[in-house]
């Protein structure tokens, strides 16, 4: 893996270093409108980022269109960026996201930083080198494979999100404890969601990111083994896909339900324990609660499916599990499947 992950503890220390190493005759930093007010406010003054030109973009996952990329690629050539500038990132998945595909296509590719700021985004968005937008109605149609320089996750930014931002991105997490292995998976679905200890969620993060990074270096771009972080998410990037179409919910959330629905799927095809998808289902309803809708949306949840990038041809294709730990890609589904799993989600 191209990028260098650090977890700080010396926040304006690290990002100091990181920019030193970056080649730099400019320095952008990318922030939305809730980020600006929440984490740029803090370290605007710090001295590695005198002289940084700001840009500001709407926040929540739509404003990930190509439209705000634009924006941002307009505000870069303004300000006079050249293929030797750098912009970093501050916030949330949607800003890493779409920054680092403004980065890596514009003049062909700048340098940039990751620096996430929600739960999510540590563990999942800013770590992998995935970059892009949304587009014509689906998640992440558009864009690259683009490792970051660096990426700092600093859990100081933890104590800036509400209560569903954490739980959002701890699906992230709950779903590399079932593709890693037993202990980590026992210790994600003891944890007291509802008074979470942040500093034993940090020490978890860092596990975490761990299991990501690992799969990451060993399948750069998704041949093999990579699939596996896709767990949960053909159902949830549907879920999610509808969701946007009508009350958005955030994109851990929709994972959560998507871990519902395969691993329901994964104990009635490829023999996951029964008792174990049921602890995990329990978790998931006791926390997140359910998505509020019906039978009739079942038509609508399986032509988002058929279009997800996983898909070979019109088969509809997901990662299953064999056990905690046993990681089964490239399973497919037939349509009575994916609509007995969606009945599961909707009645338990």
């Amino acid at each position: 893996m191209g990028q260098n992950v650090i977890i700080s503890e010396l926040f304006g220390k690290d990002l100091a270093a990181a920019i030193s190493e970056c080649e730099h005759d400019r320095t952008f930093v990318l922030v939305d409108e809730t980020t600006r007010v929440k984490c740029w406010e803090c370290v605007k003054d710090y001295f590695c980022l005198k002289g940084a030109r700001l840009i500001t973009i709407g926040a929540t996952d739509s404003c990930k269109t190509v439209e705000t990329l634009t924006e941002v690629w307009k505000a870069l050539q303004e300000g006079g960026a050249t293929r030797h500038s750098l912009l970093v990132n501050l916030g949330g998945g949607m800003v890493t996201d779409l920054g680092g595909f403004a980065a890596s296509t514009f003049k062909r590719g700048i340098n940039f930083i990751n620096v996430p700021t929600t739960l999510l985004a540590m563990v999942d968005a800013s770590v992998g080198g995935k970059a892009g937008v949304n587009f014509g109605g689906l998640k992440n149609e558009v864009g690259v494979f683009s490792d970051a320089a660096f990426v700092i996750l600093y859990t100081g930014w933890l104590k800036t999100l509400d209560e569903e931002n954490i739980r959002s991105g701890y699906a992230e997490m709950l779903k590399h404890g079932l593709i890693a292995d037993k202990t980590m998976w026992a210790e994600l679905v003891g944890f007291d969601l509802a008074r979470p200890d942040l500093s034993k969620l940090s020490v978890m993060l860092g596990k975490s990111v761990k299991v990501k990074e690992r799969i990451v270096e060993e399948d750069p771009h998704e041949k093999g083994i990579r699939k596996a972080l896709n767990l949960g998410h053909t159902f949830g990037h549907a879920f999610e896909a509808w969701s946007l179409r009508r009350k958005p919910v955030l994109h851990g959330y929709a994972v959560a339900f998507g871990l519902i629905a395969e691993l329901y799927l994964s104990a009635a095809l490829t023999g996951f324990p029964v008792e174990q998808m049921r602890q995990t289902v329990s978790f998931i309803r006791a926390f997140y609660g359910v998505l509020p809708f019906t039978c009739n949306d079942y038509p609508e949840l399986i032509e988002l499916m058929h279009h997800d990038k996983k898909n070979r041809g019109s088969e509809i294709n997901v990662t299953l599990l064999a056990g905690i730990g046993e990681i089964r890609i490239d399973q497919t589904l037939s349509e009575e499947e994916v609509r007995e799993a969606l009945d599961f989600v909707r009645e338990g």
